[in-house]
């Protein structure tokens, strides 16, 4: 029987989550963009204000819909709509802002919900414009907050490194409902 995955693309402003997801899409993505009113925060002509939509085969009938919500907290209501049938979500961070630890916490706190029930992967882009600060204080970040996550270095132009992401969110997703008892619902 073929599955679906619902999954979240999420995180601040410029962090990447609709590059990322048009780069596994294999559907022209569905944006919702309009001019951005905060470049003060970022720089970057346009935001999403409702969601970004793609999706992905993964064969056998599997399918995977990736849903970017908006980085702005003015739109955090898409956030409550949206994370309702997700099974997990993928964490974009921007390592060039000002304090992208924060950041990380901040998402984590707002998706708590989400966390607390489905799979996480967090994945740090912009590595390659700012080196600091390094993965490890994301974990030592994690590790403050009890959490123990997945986190990548990720270039959300390069559709491998967001499928690596991503495919290990399924595992996760997978290995949750395999503990599951029969008949539990999620």
């Amino acid at each position: 029987m073929a599955r679906e995955y619902i999954v979240l693309v999420a995180g601040p402003m410029g962090a990447g989550k609709t590059t990322a997801i048009a780069a596994l899409s294999e559907i022209p993505v569905v944006r919702t963009e309009a001019l951005n009113t905060d470049p003060a925060r970022n720089a970057k002509a346009t935001t999403t204000v409702a969601l970004d939509y793609g999706e992905i085969s993964l064969g056998d009938g599997d399918k995977v819909r990736l849903y970017g919500v908006p980085g702005q907290d003015r739109f955090d209501f898409m956030w409550r709509i949206l994370e309702k049938r997700a099974l997990g979500m993928m964490l974009l961070v921007d390592n060039t802002a000002s304090d992208p630890l924060s950041e990380l916490e901040r998402y984590l706190h707002s998706f708590e919900a989400l966390g607390a029930r489905g799979a996480l992967v967090v994945g740090i882009t912009r590595r390659d414009l700012g080196r600091m600060p390094p993965l490890e204080a994301y974990h030592a970040r994690l590790a403050q907050l009890g959490r123990v996550l997945p986190v990548f270095s990720v270039d959300a132009r390069n559709a491998a490194q967001v499928r690596t992401m991503l495919g290990t969110l399924i595992a996760m997703v997978e290995a949750q409902a395999a503990r599951q008892p029969t008949g539990a619902t999620a």
